[in-house]
């Protein structure tokens, strides 16, 4: 049997609580560059198209009420978004100065790079990983 040809990621999905403090944290603190932004009246839902340097897409949705997402302790599923950064201290000290905590360094066992641990506006995990 053949495997399916992946070219890459294109996407990841987020929904997020409130829309508007969302936004805000992945184009003004994280950079994220606007493509496209809808409001979906039928939905009452905005879509919200965000890029990465490298082509990958981050889309931000809003719903009404949307459920929390269980993360603590880890849940089935998708575990964290993982970001590249060059420099992982000067994006640390950028996450600490937009007030966003993060968590102590830590260098991968297997790879040698090092990361660290933050949060979104509603708790989902992030990584930053030095490439």
């Amino acid at each position: 049997m053949m495997a399916v040809q992946l070219a890459g990621m294109h996407h990841v999905a987020i929904i997020a609580a409130d829309y508007p403090r969302s936004k805000r944290f992945y184009v003004e603190v994280l950079g994220l560059k606007v493509l496209a932004e809808h409001y979906r009246a039928e939905r009452d839902s905005w879509k919200l198209d965000l890029a990465l340097p490298d082509g990958t897409q981050v889309e931000l949705f809003s719903f009404p009420n949307p459920p929390p997402r269980p993360s603590r302790p880890e849940a089935c599923g998708l575990r964290h978004l993982a970001l590249r950064v060059a420099d992982l201290d000067a994006a640390v000290a950028h996450l600490h100065a937009q007030h966003v905590a993060t968590e102590a360094l830590r260098v991968d066992e297997y790879t040698g790079k090092r990361f660290t641990f933050f949060a979104d506006p509603d708790g989902l995990p992030l990584e930053l990983y030095e490439a």
